[in-house]
């Protein structure tokens, strides 16, 4: 475990079972209680649970520990020399390794977009880990009208020379998806999601995950994920969908309510796929939803 004292949190190094280097940060590591774990999206990385992270972890009543993850080939976490194992379930088993190693054998868990399928696999493979469950965005049916626009965009090759010029090609690329974003949110974005490589402003991922993505099919029907979904059933569950998410639908998070009559939906309003989880009252919900889960 590394602290630095410029910085708000411990950051943690992992080495899981096919030597693979993973990292994280550890927010209010000195908070008691049950921790709650963050799983970013497909490209994505811990850093985009920093804003809401540090909000949980001082809560000036409730402050609860939170665990970012960066999976593998994300972030600062070690890229894959075989491009085959960025899968689900082997991300999935990335997650069990770091909680082990970080002696965490219970925990709430936040997911988004491909963290919430993560979720989805471990509540068949690890149950007793999950004490409580937020699905960001995401669920047992996946749009393929969302999965097309995420492809439209990864399959773009861009230069940008600064941060400055990375907000306002997302921007471009994302604004009509979210009107709520103002200018500093979308330079908060462009730094979660790139980094600066010598001066080269780049995606913060290994590319190798993002050429898969462009090339998979998503003309024939996808599978769903209601068997794995039930084995949420006996778990506090709450979803939050992007008021103008193509990726997960109303009528899905409707089925989703009907067949876990407990679960909480929260609208994350003037936002798209994934919606950032700090605005217009989200932390409050989540924090309320969490803290009264875990006790």
């Amino acid at each position: 475990m590394v602290a630095d004292g410029t910085e708000d949190f411990a950051v943690f190094e992992v080495t899981v079972p096919d030597g693979l280097t993973l990292r994280g940060r550890i927010f209010g590591e000195a908070v008691g209680g049950t921790p709650v774990v963050c799983l970013a999206g497909l490209t994505r990385n811990g850093r985009d649970f920093a804003p809401l992270a540090r909000w949980l972890a001082n809560h000036p009543e409730r402050p609860l520990k939170v665990v970012t993850i960066d999976s593998r080939g994300r972030g600062a976490s070690g890229r894959d020399p075989d491009p085959s194992r960025y899968t689900v379930p082997v991300e999935a088993g990335d997650v069990i390794a770091v909680c082990e190693t970080l002696g965490i054998a219970r925990a709430a868990f936040i997911g988004t977009s491909r963290g919430g399928l993560i979720l989805h696999i471990l509540a068949a493979l690890k149950p007793d880990l999950l004490a409580a469950v937020i699905l960001n965005d995401i669920g047992p049916v996946i749009e393929a009208e969302g999965l097309r626009h995420i492809q439209s965009y990864l399959g773009r090759t861009v230069r940008l020379s600064g941060f400055a010029q990375a907000a306002e090609h997302l921007r471009a690329v994302h604004g009509s998806h979210f009107p709520a974003l103002g200018d500093d949110d979308w330079q908060e974005m462009a730094r979660a999601i790139y980094h600066d490589r010598d001066g080269v402003i780049e995606a913060d991922c290994d590319p190798a995950i993002a050429a898969a993505m462009v090339a998979a099919d998503v003309s024939a029907p996808l599978p769903d994920l209601w068997p794995q979904f039930e084995a949420f059933a006996a778990l506090p569950l709450m979803v939050v969908r992007g008021e103008r998410s193509t990726l997960l639908s109303e009528e899905t998070v409707r089925q989703m309510a009907r067949r876990h009559p407990a679960l909480r939906w929260s609208t994350a309003h003037g936002q798209g796929h994934p919606p950032l989880l700090h605005f217009d009252g989200l932390p409050q919900e989540i924090h309320d939803f969490l803290a009264g889960s875990v006790g």
